[in-house]
C-alpha cells in the first residue's frame, strides 16, 4: 500500500512538473506574440538610411501630399534638411496639402513655405511632362493610398512611372500600409473602361500596397509599349496583410477615419446617384440617405463644408437613410447591399438610383453590374459571377507581394 501511494506522489509530482512546464512555455509565446504585435510599423519613409544615400547629389522630383510623413515631420521638411536638393513637387488629387475637393482642378503654383515649385498632376497633364523631367536625377514616391482601385493616388503612381520610363529616370517609392490590405473583392476591371478611376485590371480591393503595386505594374507590362520603370522600392517593417491599420492622416478630405476608409469601396458607387453618403457633413462616406422620410430616420442636411466639400449632393435637403457610424471598422469589408437596398428604395418611389451610367460603369470597371442590379439579382449571384477571376487575381497578385499575405 505504501508503494502506491509513493507512485502516486511521484505520477502527481511529474504532471505539476509537465503542467508548469507548458503553462511557462504558453506563457512565453504570448509573451513572445504580445511583443510581436505591440512592434509599430516603420514606413518607407522612415527607414531614411535605405534611400537617402540614393538621393545624396541628385536632382529629386517628388509626389508628395499631406500624408508623406517622416514620423511627425513632413518628408520635405525631412529632406531639405539633409541637404537633398529637391527641384520640384508633383501634386496628385486634392493638392500638396490635401485640402481640395474631390475631382477639383489643382493649379501649379510655388510653395509659400519652402518656396518649391509645385507641379499640377491633376490639371491639364496627369502625367510629369518631358520637359518636367529634364532636370530631375530621380523621382520618389510617398503618398499614403486608401486601397482602393478608383482611388486616384495609384494612377497618379502609374503617369509617374510611364514619365521615369520615358526619360529613364530612376523612381523610388516609399512604401506605406494598406488600410483595406487585409482582403481582396470586387469585380476586375474589364477592358474598354480603363480611366483614371480604374487605370489596372484589378479589382475594387487589390489589396496591394503602392509598392507591391509598382512591382505589378512592372511585372505585368502594363505601361505603355511595354516599358519597364527602374524602380526601387523601400519596404517597411513589421507590417503584414493581416493588419488593421489605422492611417495617423486622412488620406484626403472626406476619408476622415477609419471607419470611411473600410466603408469607402461600398459606398463610392453612389457618387454616380443622387444618394447623399454624407458629403457636406463631417460624418462623410458613413451615413447613405435621401430626401424621403421612409427611407429611415432624419439624419442629417449636406452643406457647403470649405475644404472638405462645396455643393453637395442634395444640399440643403433633410436626408433619411441609413446610419453606419457606430459600426466596427475591423468588422466590415466590401459589400453590394447597400447599393441594391437603395436601387429598390429608390424605384419604389419612382426615382431612378443610377443618374450618371458612364461614371458608375467606370468605377465598376465594367457594364455589367449595373445590369445586374437593373435585373435584381442578389449580391451573392453578383459576387459569384466575378469568383473565377478574382481567383486568378489573386494568384498573380502573389507574385509581387513583399510582405506576410492574409491567405
Amino acid at each position: 500500500m505504501n508503494k502506491s501511494i509513493i507512485l502516486i506522489s511521484l505520477l502527481l509530482l511529474f504532471n505539476s512538473c509537465a503542467n508548469s512546464q507548458v503553462n511557462d512555455h504558453k506563457g512565453r509565446e504570448e509573451l513572445s506574440n504580445q511583443t510581436k504585435e505591440q512592434k509599430p510599423i516603420v514606413a518607407g519613409a522612415e527607414q531614411t538610411n535605405k534611400y537617402l544615400k540614393l538621393l545624396k547629389n541628385k536632382r529629386v522630383g517628388m509626389v508628395v501630399n499631406q500624408s508623406s510623413l517622416v514620423y511627425d515631420k513632413h518628408l520635405v521638411d525631412f529632406l531639405l534638411e539633409q541637404d537633398i536638393k529637391i527641384q520640384k513637387i508633383f501634386a496628385p488629387e486634392h493638392g500638396f496639402r490635401g485640402n481640395a475637393d474631390r475631382g477639383e482642378h489643382i493649379a501649379s503654383e510655388i510653395d509659400k513655405k519652402t518656396g518649391l515649385p509645385i507641379v499640377s498632376m491633376f490639371g491639364k497633364n496627369r502625367r510629369p511632362t518631358d520637359e518636367q523631367m529634364k532636370d530631375l536625377d530621380v523621382m520618389l514616391f510617398d503618398i499614403q493610398d486608401a486601397g482602393a482601385r478608383f482611388f486616384t493616388y495609384i494612377s497618379s503612381m502609374n503617369e509617374v512611372m510611364e514619365a521615369c520610363a520615358n526619360n529613364k529616370k530612376p523612381l523610388i517609392v516609399l512604401d506605406r500600409p494598406n488600410p483595406l490590405g487585409d482582403y481582396v473583392d470586387g469585380p476586375i476591371r474589364q477592358e474598354g473602361f480603363k480611366s483614371f478611376v480604374g487605370m489596372h485590371a484589378i479589382p475594387v480591393v487589390h489589396g496591394l500596397t503602392v509598392g507591391e503595386l509598382a512591382q505589378m505594374i512592372n511585372g505585368e507590362n502594363w505601361l505603355e509599349e511595354g516599358k519597364q520603370c527602374e524602380l526601387t522600392i523601400i519596404k517597411m517593417e513589421n507590417y503584414d496583410h493581416n493588419m488593421h491599420y489605422s492611417l495617423p492622416v486622412k488620406p484626403s478630405p472626406n476619408l476622415p477615419n477609419d471607419l470611411s476608409l473600410r466603408l469607402y469601396p461600398s459606398l463610392c458607387f453612389f457618387e454616380a446617384t443622387e444618394v447623399s453618403i454624407g458629403r457636406g457633413t463631417t460624418f462623410p462616406f458613413q451615413v447613405v440617405a435621401y430626401p424621403v422620410p421612409d427611407f429611415g430616420d432624419s439624419l442629417f442636411i449636406p452643406q457647403d463644408i470649405k475644404g472638405m466639400q462645396m455643393n453637395p449632393i442634395q444640399e440643403g435637403k433633410v436626408c433619411y437613410g441609413v446610419d453606419l457610424r457606430n459600426a466596427n471598422p475591423d468588422t466590415i469589408k466590401f459589400t453590394l447591399k447597400y447599393i441594391i437596398d437603395f436601387s429598390k428604395k429608390i424605384n419604389s418611389v419612382g426615382d431612378t438610383l443610377i443618374t450618371n451610367e458612364r461614371w458608375f460603369n467606370l468605377l465598376a470597371g465594367n457594364d455589367i453590374l449595373l445590369q445586374q442590379i437593373k435585373d435584381g439579382l442578389s449580391e451573392k449571384d453578383i459576387k459569384k459571377s466575378w469568383e473565377k477571376e478574382l481567383l486568378e487575381y489573386k494568384k498573380m497578385r502573389k507574385k509581387y507581394l513583399l510582405y506576410d499575405d492574409f491567405e
